[in-house]
C-alpha cells in the first residue's frame, strides 16, 4: 500500500503505516554519513554547508528578478552533468519559454537527465515525482502551487504552509531533495517564504540591488551547516558569475586621496572580506539633521555619533550623516565600527585617512576600542591584497602570535588615538 503524502493522517490504521518508527534509546542511534550531493558552484556549496544533503527541504527567498530562477537552472545543469536526475517545477513559465531560459544559461543538449514540467496543481507534481524519482526537485515558485482540497486560492498563506508542508513530508520519506523558491514582498510576512522558515531545513536568502550587477546569497538557516557563509555573484548575459575574490571586486572602484572613505576587514562565515566604507557630511539645511545609512544598521550609526559627539568632541548635531558600504554588501560584524567612526570624523574634518591602511575594532560607549574575532584572519586578507597598514585593537595585537610581515600592525586603545593616527595628514584646501 503506498503511502499518502497529502495530508496527516486521522484514522489509526493510517497514523500507523505513516509514522512506523517507534521511540528508541539516543545511546542505540547508529548514524550513517550520508554524502553530500556538489553542485559545483563553489560560492552556493559553501552557503549550504559543503553541498545538498540527501532529502533536505532548501528555501530560496528574493525579491522577484534577483535571480533565484537563473541560479535554479544552473543547479540543475550543474547536476545532471554528473549524472543527477533532475525534475524542474515551473509554475510560471510554459516549458518553451524555461527552455529558452535554460539555452541561454547552457548546452541544453548536454542535459540528458532533466525533466521540465508546466504545473501547479500539487496532487500531479506528486504523481511526476512518484514516476520520475529525481534525486532533486525544483519548485518555482510556491506561490503559484495549490493543493486542490483547501478551498482558497494559490499564494494565500494556509495554501504556502500546506504545500511547503506536504513538500517535506516527501523529501523525508524518500531522500529526494527539494529546493522551493518563493518571491519576497514589501512586507516579507503574507504568502512570502517567511512563513515557511519553521517547516524548512535550509532558508537562502538573495541579496542585494537588482539593479546592481552584484548579488549575495545568505544563508539565515541552516540545519546542516553555518548560517555565517555569503556567496558572492555576478549578474551576467550567461546567468551568475561565481565571485572567487569577493574583496578585489569591492575594492576595484575605490576613489584615491578623497575624504570619507576608510577600509574595513569584517568576517562573513570562515571567509574574510574587505569593503571600503564610505561617508559623506554636510551641514544640515532644514534644522534636523539626517541620518541615512546603506549596508550599515543604522542604531550602530547612531551610537558611533553619539560616542564622536560626547569622546571626541565633533560637532555633529548641525551636520547630515551619510554611511554607505560600497558593492551591495550588509554588516553585521561589530568589528567595522572603527572604520565607520573615522569615516565619519575623515568626511567631518575634510581629512584624508592614512592611504593603503585598513581598519578594524569595535568601539565602546566609552570611545575604547575593544577585541574582535579572528583577527589574523583579516590581517591576512589585508596583507595578501596589498595594504600596507593595520589599525587594531591593543588587546588583539597583544595576543598575535606571528607580528612579522609586511603590513604594519598599528595597536589603539581609544577612538580619538586611533583618529589621530589615521588622520594625521593636513586637512584638505576647500
Amino acid at each position: 500500500m503506498e503511502e499518502d503524502y497529502t495530508r496527516p493522517a486521522t484514522k489509526t490504521k493510517e497514523r500507523v503505516s505513516l509514522y512506523k518508527n517507534e521511540p528508541v534509546l539516543l545511546k542505540d542511534v547508529e548514524i550513517e554519513e550520508e554524502g553530500r550531493l556538489k553542485t559545483d558552484i563553489s560560492e552556493l556549496d559553501r552557503v549550504l554547508g559543503g553541498g545538498i544533503v540527501p532529502g533536505s527541504v532548501v528555501l530560496i527567498g528574493g525579491d522577484p528578478g534577483i535571480g533565484k530562477s537563473t541560479l535554479s537552472l544552473q543547479v540543475c545543469n550543474q547536476l545532471t552533468k554528473q549524472g543527477v536526475t533532475v525534475l524542474y517545477v515551473s509554475g510560471e513559465e510554459s516549458v518553451a519559454q524555461t527552455k529558452l531560459r535554460a539555452k541561454r544559461l547552457a548546452d541544453t543538449k548536454k542535459e540528458g537527465n532533466l525533466y521540465i514540467v508546466n504545473q501547479t496543481d500539487l496532487s500531479l507534481i506528486m504523481e511526476y515525482i512518484k514516476k520520475i524519482n529525481p534525486q532533486v526537485v525544483i519548485i518555482d515558485s510556491i506561490q503559484v502551487i495549490f493543493e486542490p482540497s483547501i478551498s482558497s486560492s494559490p499564494g494565500s498563506v494556509s495554501q504556502v504552509r500546506e504545500c511547503a508542508g506536504i513538500l517535506t513530508q516527501i523529501a523525508k520519506s524518500t531522500g529526494t531533495s527539494i529546493f522551493i523558491i518563493g518571491h519576497v514582498t514589501k512586507e516579507g510576512t503574507i504568502a512570502g517564504p517567511r512563513v515557511l522558515e519553521h517547516i524548512v531545513d535550509t532558508v537562502l536568502y538573495f541579496e542585494g540591488d537588482r539593479f546592481s550587477i552584484y548579488r549575495i546569497l545568505r544563508a539565515v538557516k541552516n540545519r546542516f551547516g553555518s548560517t555565517n557563509e555569503i556567496g558572492v555573484f555576478e549578474m551576467s548575459s550567461i546567468g551568475l558569475c561565481e565571485v572567487k575574490n569577493p574583496s578585489e571586486i569591492f575594492l576595484s572602484e575605490r576613489p584615491k586621496d578623497v575624504s570619507g572613505s576608510t577600509v574595513a576587514s569584517i568576517m562573513e562565515g570562515t571567509r574574510p572580506l574587505l569593503v571600503e566604507v564610505q561617508s559623506l557630511v554636510t551641514k544640515s539645511s532644514f534644522g534636523y539633521a539626517l541620518r541615512r545609512a546603506q549596508g550599515f544598521d543604522y542604531n550602530r550609526l547612531a551610537l558611533l555619533i553619539a560616542v564622536l559627539e560626547k569622546r571626541i568632541g565633533l560637532a555633529l548635531e548641525a551636520e547630515d550623516i551619510f554611511i554607505n558600504v560600497a558593492g551591495g554588501i550588509k554588516i553585521e560584524d561589530p568589528a567595522a565600527d572603527l572604520a565607520v567612526a573615522v569615516a565619519i570624523a575623515s568626511a567631518f574634518r575634510e581629512q584624508i585617512a592614512m592611504p593603503a591602511t585598513v581598519v578594524i575594532g569595535e568601539v565602546g560607549l566609552a570611545g575604547e576600542i575593544r577585541s574582535i574575532s579572528q583577527a589574523i584572519l583579516r590581517i591576512n586578507e589585508a596583507e595578501r591584497l596589498g595594504f600596507e597598514h593595520c589599525v587594531l585593537p591593543r588587546n588583539n595585537y597583544k595576543n598575535l602570535e606571528h607580528k612579522k610581515g609586511t603590513i604594519e600592525l598599528i595597536p589603539v586603545s581609544q577612538l580619538r588615538e586611533a583618529l589621530d593616527i589615521i588622520l594625521s595628514p593636513p586637512p584638505l584646501s576647500i
